[in-house]
């Protein structure tokens, strides 16, 4: 189960936290991250195992603890904004392949109105933040033409 569950895990870091995944890369610590990481919800995991649950269930419980801290996904949030406001810069990203590598240069660019707005889940669907992510990205993409 914990074999699964660190596979489970590098997937959902590489795809809703791609900065996380290059930061562990580059320090070369990609592995111990996932073993720790797996290792927090080992009394977990027994517990629902000996609990008798079915294992569909054990994973989506261990989950769902194993990517608290790591949701909301500021990438997603980025990607999403920028398919539904920018879409023709987000469709020329995307069939140059460079989309990936543009959204986690705009997480830096945007990290000031991540933080000034307070990105959590309550927020993520904000208006405000909505309008200060779109600006910031519009400038951004001004820049970067």
């Amino acid at each position: 189960m914990q074999d699964i569950l660190r596979t489970k895990l590098h997937d959902y870091i590489l795809h809703n936290n791609p900065d996380l995944l290059l930061t562990l890369q580059q320090e070369g610590k990609v592995n111990s991250y996932l073993r720790e990481k797996i290792t927090t919800v080992d009394a977990f995991l027994d517990q629902l195992q000996a609990e008798g649950k079915p294992a569909y269930i054990i994973e989506e419980a261990c989950m769902g603890a194993l990517t608290r801290e790591l949701r909301p996904s500021r990438f997603n949030c980025l990607c999403s904004l920028l398919e539904e406001e920018f879409e023709a810069d987000y469709r020329r990203l995307q069939e140059s392949g460079i989309l990936t590598y543009e959204v986690l240069n705009l997480m830096a660019a945007c990290a000031h109105g991540f933080d000034a707005i307070g990105f959590t889940k309550d927020r993520e669907t904000d208006q405000q933040l909505r309008y200060v992510l779109a600006g910031m990205i519009q400038e951004y993409l001004e820049n970067e033409q």
